[in-house]
């Protein structure tokens, strides 16, 4: 080993040029792949941080709207403590509110937001907390008990200590006492809060407000977790589970089933009440590809430049066979050498993530560590250590060890025919990858692009949604005339849901001529009279809410919904709606306008039917959570503006900050995932050409070396630099043009496949094909230019003075 260990190290000194591109290509490539395993091994792990993880389950409820099942989180409020009292094998249950709470806390005269859950104490001891103040056996000892996370109560009380007993305020409206302190969760942790309240707690709120609260089966809200016995069987419990909803409620026509806590993250993908076995898995099985991929393009590196360098070790390896070393010895001797190299580029791939380690966690929004101390991180080092010394170090070990002792110390030309195949095949293999990255990493951008620019049915820019907190609405109309007076503003509107995210959906509106047994699941949405336009959509056909309170009794729909009601127009038509009056009982809706399909909610699917019902939003002056949306003119200044309304905002409602968002970064948002994979995978590919083009630079060199002699001859008798830049270049761009016939179709199978996933999707182009190859023909001519010159400018007397 010593020796091995000598010979690798005296060879990498005599050869610095290939030692340092050899270990460089290596390290880079481990370091890619060192980062996404990093990135995988924390999404494998969400949830980890629960000791009961293999017994812990969501309930799910499949609902059925227009002929398809959607499946959701959401479940009755009776449902946690019916399900622990009846089912055996469960042995404990509790509720989560199913949305963050972004609540006003007030300390003393500070006030900021705070995002928290309504939660059943059961939640506490089903899901692993550390508590580092407070009893996790009573997390609440009373109604108005709070427990925060330790980042929160150093938010709220600094460096207090000890912050059990003391008082917030929420909302301005009631006092809670802090009874407990948790450790900060895991970020890869699905359960995320900065407090937690009891669930009751807010059912008393709502009492308070609005009175007796529906608690019958039709009453949907929280999340409903459960707890299994180790010995209870899923099956069984899902078989008693199925019609549980039903045959509490024969008007839900809803079936139920558990969704273990394994899957939350990773496969939390549904079609037709079905789990699709998508989710997160998708990227975590797309990364994993381009990890290995990647190593592998660094390991054909090392192949390409070990067997280039055959010819100069060929008197080695006649000496060693000479004085006895056997095949096997020479394959261990070479397999060494390679193991040691890749260590040693394990140890630059280490430093290298550490630089890098910054920019990947800002680019994947995560905060990973190499974890260096921990056994299962150095384990996997090892472990990419030695596959990418075997993998590197298999072809050249067994072509270096079958040289002809003899030939090799006469100095006669070894055959290198099977060698040169082996190698140019390696070169096509580097850029087919490499140009498939090319062409994947362009679809996915116009991809995303693509939808990003289509007609969304109303304009995101300039547009700002602020949140009227705690029924400021009734101040609407003064709020709004005093933002038109600043002349920075062209309109504002409120609204009871997000714009871009889903509103309520329900499959009893009624309409002359509508079978009974088509259930149409339609959005609907309460708007003010100036929604429509506020928002840019545009009327196609009939005439907007005006603000006479008369238009209540109106309706505007979608021109998705137009046709499913009528396709020769819906004007002055009837939509019977199930709300507001009661369960049988229908209030009359008549048509006034039909505007442009409005997208929502999945941004790469079909625009949904949609009812905007007029709803001045003075008339609910109590818990009627609506949002207000300013349109501010496209000529000014943004930050002024929002200076201004901020002002008026504040003026109308002082208990409450400013709180607002600009409805085009919520848009962008909701492309996270896409835009990740899309950063990586250029990042990726042009690591990944660059890790190619290293190769492909010491092949040049290589083969201008080998070709030495030849040039000098052909320069004396009359060939030009450009000439022999030219013959000593088109054997490489050759090899990267039939890289690019196989990377075509290769490139195109995988990304319609991949889009096939969208329901709105960009074509494949004919041009995209067209850059990639053109990018990847330009990146290998100026790599193996650049030494294909050098030797054309060589003086030829150097190189024929040996002859």
């Amino acid at each position: 080993m010593t020796n091995q260990i000598k010979t690798t190290i005296r060879s990498l000194l005599k050869n610095k040029a290939y030692g340092f591109l050899n270990i460089s290509g290596l390290a880079i490539g481990i370091a890619c792949a060192g980062l996404i395993f990093l990135w995988i091994a924390d999404e494998l792990t969400f949830d980890n941080n629960n000791a009961k993880k293999d017994n812990l389950y969501a309930v799910k409820v499949n609902a059925s709207y227009g002929g398809n099942e959607f499946t959701m989180g959401s479940t009755p409020r009776l449902m946690a403590a019916s399900l622990k009292a009846e089912i055996p094998g469960i042995v404990n249950t509790s509720r989560l509110s199913d949305q963050d709470v972004n609540s006003l806390i007030t300390i003393g005269g500070n006030a900021m937001y705070s995002s928290g859950r309504y939660a059943d104490p059961a939640l506490f001891s089903m899901f692993t907390f550390d508590f580092v103040q407070g009893n996790v056996k009573d997390p609440f000892p009373q109604l108005n008990s709070i427990v925060l996370t330790e980042k929160t109560a150093k938010k709220f009380f600094g460096t207090d200590p000890n912050v059990i007993g003391k008082t917030i305020r929420m909302n301005n409206e009631y006092n809670y006492v802090v009874t407990g302190v948790v450790k900060d969760l895991p970020q890869n942790s699905t359960l995320q809060f900065e407090w937690l309240a009891p669930y009751e707690a807010e059912m008393q709120q709502e009492l308070a407000k609005h009175g007796q609260p529906d608690n019958s089966w039709k009453s949907y809200g929280p999340f409903t977790y459960v707890e299994l016995a180790p010995t209870a069987s899923l099956a069984s419990v899902n078989k008693q589970l199925y019609h549980y909803i039903y045959g509490k409620d024969a008007t839900q026509k809803t079936t139920v089933f558990l969704f273990p806590m394994s899957d939350w993250h990773l496969y939390d993908d549904f079609a037709n009440g079905k789990e699709t076995g998508g989710g997160a898995i998708k990227q975590v099985r797309m990364l994993s590809l381009i990890a290995w991929i990647v190593l592998f393009i660094a390991c054909i590196n090392f192949m390409n430049l070990a067997t280039a360098r055959s010819e100069k070790r060929a008197k080695e390896i006649g000496v060693r066979k000479v004085l006895g070393s056997g095949r096997k010895k020479l394959i261990g001797q070479f397999i060494g050498e390679s193991l040691i190299m890749s260590v040693i580029a394990t140890v630059f791939a280490v430093i290298i993530m550490v630089i890098a380690m910054p920019a990947f966690n800002s680019l994947v929004q995560k905060t990973l560590t190499l974890g260096l101390t921990n056994p299962v991180h150095i384990i996997a080092l090892l472990v990419i250590a030695i596959i990418c010394g075997l993998l590197a170090g298999s072809y050249p070990a067994l072509y270096l060890s079958s040289f002809d002792p003899i030939k090799a110390l006469k100095g006669l030309k070894i055959k290198t025919g099977s060698a040169t195949i082996i190698r140019k095949g390696l070169v096509v293999l580097q850029f087919t990858v490499s140009v498939v990255f090319i062409i994947s990493t362009i679809v996915i951008y116009l991809q995303i692009q693509h939808v990003k620019d289509r007609n969304l049915g109303f304009n995101k820019d300039n547009l700002v949604e602020i949140d009227m907190q705690h029924g400021f609405a009734k101040n609407f109309l003064t709020i709004k005339q005093e933002l038109l007076n600043t002349g920075l503003v062209q309109n504002a509107a409120t609204s009871d849901h997000t714009t871009i995210y889903d509103g309520n959906s329900d499959d009893r509106f009624t309409w002359e001529g509508k079978s009974p047994d088509n259930k149409v699941g339609i959005t609907f949405r309460d708007v003010s009279a100036e929604f429509i336009s506020t928002s840019g959509m545009h009327i196609a056909e009939g005439r907007d809410f005006t603000e006479a309170l008369s238009d209540t009794s109106t309706v505007i729909v979608t021109e998705s919904l137009a046709k499913i009601i009528d396709k020769n127009g819906v004007i002055g038509k009837i939509i019977r709606s199930p709300r507001e009056q009661g369960e049988g009982a229908y209030k009359y809706l008549r048509i006034i306008g039909v505007v442009d399909d409005y997208v929502y909610g999945n941004m790469y699917g079909q625009a949904g039917p949609t009812i905007f019902l007029c709803r001045p939003p003075f008339k609910d002056i109590e818990g009627n959570d609506n949002l207000l949306y300013v349109r501010i003119k496209d000529q000014h200044n943004s930050q002024q503006t929002l200076a201004q309304i901020g002002t008026i905002i504040k003026k109308n409602n002082p208990a409450f900050p400013f709180k607002y968002q600009f409805v085009d970064e919520q848009f962008n948002a909701m492309f996270m995932g896409e835009v990740l994979m899309s950063k990586l995978s250029s990042v990726f590919a042009s690591l990944a050409i660059f890790i190619s083009c290293l190769g492909l630079f010491s092949l040049a060199a290589y083969t201008a070396e080998r070709r030495i002699k030849e040039i000098g001859i052909r320069k004396v008798l009359g060939a030009t630099v450009p000439g022999i830049a030219g013959l000593l270049s088109k054997e490489f761009l050759q090899l990267v043009g039939i890289s690019c016939l196989v990377a075509f179709p290769a490139a195109r199978w995988m990304m319609h496949n991949w889009l096939q996933g969208y329901q709105y999707r960009v074509a494949i182009h004919w041009w995209i094909f067209a850059i990639a190859g053109a990018a990847a023909l330009m990146v290998a001519l100026v790599t193996v230019s650049f030494q294909a010159i050098k030797a054309a400018l060589m003086n030829p007397v150097k190189s024929l003075r040996s002859e």
